[in-house]
């Protein structure tokens, strides 16, 4: 796990200084070496974390002279010793230990078809010296992070939106429609946009070759199929849930491939229970887990110990609770929003900053369970799509926008106001595109390929990071994901959601986890807006920077801060503290 950085110059020579200031930004996600390669147009920077090959040989840039090529890569390829003995096989010498060094091989011997033998999470770019070309590729789930930026004479790219700022020389100006999905589309921005025009996403499952001349290619290589395949005719309830334990199964136990210890960041839900539960099977003991707690405030639980306590009873971890006062939660989330590489508002955000900053003095790799409920169908608003006539989308949209196109209108000034209603447009064509079976199936598809990646598995990153904390998902495993994505709906409704995967996990897990009622990381303190919290929004929005920016209409603002805790979204969210977090962050990232 690491941070990327490059710019592609068509003029003449790459920014060398610009390409260093963005990998200096990135050194929280790697804090054990630094690296820059220029050659004509082309200019790379890499921030290491160590995680395999700990030795000199694996670090980056790397350059393979023989082959022509040169690498910046971040995350982590599980089956590389599997594809180094296939490349050996064929002849390739190598001169390190490293899946980095495997990319470079697997690229010259498939070329861009490298990408259907990985299995890992990753975003890359491989220049090519005799062409000189350079290929931007992002996993398929789009676990890591990868933007770009259009500059003068040339295109640059990172492992982070501020990255890319502090190269400059990019429009950071708000981008109307991306501020429209932030604030109807549960504060979802959809790839390629970012909040800023300047600044765009390569789409997971997307390649970007970038040629010399300037022309840019574009590639989907992956996406699952979110429809019954005749391949599975004839499986039954049973067969799914022993056909998805052993995928997972197999998902977990490639995620343990490391040269240095791998904990689990363990919550009690399902999830992460059964990630633990799985590698106790498999023979693993003294396994490091982690979680995390916050002082209950008024009928607000602020933790969940009891459960992960029984867990780490169950299977004899090396358990580790973080209980966090209320002086630290205030310094955290300042922290917390600093390291957004984009404005999240989730309140599992701290949690996730301050358990990433305990776990990281213990360990460098954990497994997480992000991406269950997404693939299985385990939240609420899945449920009412089983009746639904037409294709689903207004039974999503009733419960997952935020806002009306009018009630934006009301929100932001007319500068930043986008002509159409950009968010119902988008999920209705989404909805609307061939490949799902059911209304649950194109629910699960949108999901997967946009909320899933713009909230959770971003969240995961950016928090993790921040620490030099590598976090892996195997919820996310791409043969799991297509597994997931043809079992039949109704397997995943069942039992109030997440049915299939509770039925695979009865074998491995204790009932009192499989059928408690669902969780979450409980921020007691941002639930209800009040004290110190709501002085850090209001004082936000009410600063001088907002009145410069003039972003929200005031009577609009007014309202809400006379009353902040009334405004909900329909999954229960507050509209004032979407406001706040986007203010905060703009203040945080000095835009």
């Amino acid at each position: 796990m690491c941070g990327i950085a490059g710019e592609v110059c068509f003029t003449g020579g790459a920014d060398v200084a610009a390409v260093e200031r963005m990998a200096a930004v990135l050194a929280p996600r790697g804090p054990d070496g630094s690296g820059t390669y220029a050659a004509d147009g082309v200019a790379l920077a890499h921030r290491r974390l160590k995680i395999i090959d700990l030795s000199a040989s694996g670090r980056q840039p790397m350059v393979d002279s023989g082959l022509g090529l040169t690498i910046v890569f971040n995350g982590c390829i599980y089956n590389y010793r599997e594809l180094r003995a296939e490349l050996e096989a064929d002849g390739y010498g190598f001169f390190s230990r490293s899946d980095t060094e495997v990319l470079l091989k697997a690229y010259d011997r498939w070329g861009e078809s490298f990408v259907d033998h990985l299995h890992g999470m990753f975003a890359m770019a491989i220049a090519e010296r005799d062409s000189g070309d350079v290929l931007l590729v992002r996993d398929r789930l789009g676990i890591k992070p990868l933007y770009t930026a259009r500059v003068d004479g040339g295109v640059r790219f990172a492992s982070s939106l501020p990255a890319l700022v502090a190269g400059g020389g990019i429009d950071t100006s708000l981008d109307p429609v991306a501020l429209h999905h932030y604030l109807t589309f549960h504060s979802v921005v959809p790839a390629p946009l970012t909040l800023l025009k300047g600044v765009r996403r390569v789409e997971p499952g997307t390649m970007l070759r970038i040629s010399a001349a300037g022309r840019l290619t574009e590639t989907r290589y992956w996406r699952a199929a979110f429809r019954r395949n005749p391949a599975h005719e004839g499986m039954e309830a049973g067969d799914w849930a022993a056909a998805i334990l052993e995928a997972l199964r197999v998902a977990v136990d490639r995620r343990m491939v490391a040269d240095v210890p791998v904990g689990v960041l363990l919550s009690g839900g399902l999830d992460s229970s059964l990630i633990v539960g799985l590698l106790a099977e498999s023979g693993q003991s003294g396994l490091s887990t982690f979680s995390v707690g916050f002082e209950r405030v008024g009928r607000h639980d602020g933790d969940e110990f009891a459960f992960s306590d029984l867990i780490a009873g169950e299977y004899a971890t090396d358990h580790h609770k973080i209980l966090v006062s209320g002086d630290r939660l205030l310094p955290a989330l300042d922290r917390a929003i600093g390291a957004m590489s984009e404005p999240m508002v989730s309140h599992d955000v701290v949690a996730f900053h301050l358990l990433s900053e305990e776990v990281s003095k213990h360990l460098t790799v954990v497994q997480s369970g992000q991406g269950a409920d997404e693939i299985f169908a385990g939240y609420d608003w899945y449920p009412p799509l089983r009746e639904a006539r037409g294709d689903g989308f207004p039974e999503y949209s009733g419960r997952f926008f935020d806002r009306s196109h009018a009630e934006i209108g009301e929100a932001v000034e007319p500068d930043f106001l986008a002509d159409h209603d950009a968010s119902r447009e988008f999920v209705q064509a989404h909805f609307a595109r061939l490949g799902a079976d059911t209304p649950t199936d194109r629910a699960l598809r949108l999901d997967t390929e946009v909320m899933l990646v713009d909230d959770p598995v971003k969240r995961v990153d950016n928090m993790t990071m921040a620490w030099g904390l590598e976090g892996r998902v195997p919820f996310l495993d791409h043969e799991l994901v297509e597994l997931a994505a043809a079992c039949p709906s109704d397997l995943k409704l069942a039992q109030g959601g997440k049915g299939v995967l509770k039925d695979a996990a009865r074998s491995v897990l204790p009932s009192a986890v499989i059928d408690r009622e669902k969780g979450y990381f409980p921020v007691p303190a941002l639930i209800h807006l009040d004290g110190p919290f709501l002085d850090l929004v209001e004082t936000a929005l009410r600063s001088p920077e907002a009145r410069s920016r003039g972003l929200f209409r005031p009577a609009y603002v007014d309202r809400l801060l006379a009353a902040p805790n009334d405004e909900r979204t329909p999954l229960g969210g507050n509209k004032l503290w979407q406001l706040g977090v986007l203010e905060l962050w703009l203040q945080a990232q000095g835009l």
